[in-house]
């Protein structure tokens, strides 16, 4: 088994997948592969590709797959983030795309999948409530936890606001999209005997942390 994991974090927008994702990235040395993130920094560049992707995202919309395995494939190429492990967080989002990600991997299959269990009504709550820095999209904050000055980012003095895919109205949205075309995505990797592994994500991030990292371990 290769001593840094290829993972997959499956789970509804909000349940924390992407504050799980840094920590299993630094704590097994691997790349950490946010699609979102890499969609709006090209977007912040105004490259057409990465404007075209905000357009779907900001209206709470899934990002087309044509759009979306250019990226990931150019991530996963061999000499990149493929050699060395990494996590993905934010795709697959349907089978096709987990799919595709198979013919990617090209005979390099994923170590472990984990599923980040959040009732909805958390994730609706915990994303309406959420703000973010506009320079660096990694730094997180909340209504009930906001930067120190002003919704000015203590980390990097960028602005600190709601993005326009985090209102109830496009919240909902997603999750509806989540509901109808993610969830196969876990039969898929059910079916082709990758390990898969539901984790309760709720409780503070160390206790997630450490449930998710006892997982990966006890298959590594």
């Amino acid at each position: 088994m290769n001593p840094r994991p290829r993972l997959v974090l499956l789970g509804k927008q909000g349940a924390g997948k992407g504050t799980q994702a840094v920590r299993l990235a630094s704590h097994y040395d691997i790349a950490h592969l946010s699609t979102g993130d890499m969609f709006r920094a090209q977007a912040a560049l105004g490259t057409a590709f990465g404007l075209e992707a905000k357009r779907y995202m900001d209206s709470g919309d899934l990002v087309p797959d044509e759009i979306v395995f250019g990226v990931i494939e150019e991530c996963l190429a061999p000499g990149g983030p493929l050699s060395d492990g990494f996590v993905l967080d934010g795709f697959p989002r349907t089978r096709a795309q987990a799919e595709e990600l198979e013919r990617v991997l090209d005979g390099r299959p994923i170590d472990i999948v984990i599923h980040l269990e959040v009732p909805r009504e958390i994730v609706v709550d915990r994303l309406s409530q959420r703000r973010v820095c506009v320079k660096n999209s990694a730094h997180i904050y909340s209504v009930s936890n906001p930067p120190k000055v002003a919704w000015q980012c203590d980390q990097c003095d960028g602005e600190v606001i709601q993005r326009e895919d985090d209102t109830p109205e496009a919240i909902n949205k997603r999750l509806d999209i989540y509901e109808r075309d993610t969830r196969p995505i876990r039969e898929f990797y059910g079916s082709s005997g990758r390990p898969l592994v539901t984790v309760d994500g709720l409780g503070d991030t160390d206790e997630v942390f450490e449930r998710c990292r006892a997982a990966i371990d006890a298959v590594l």
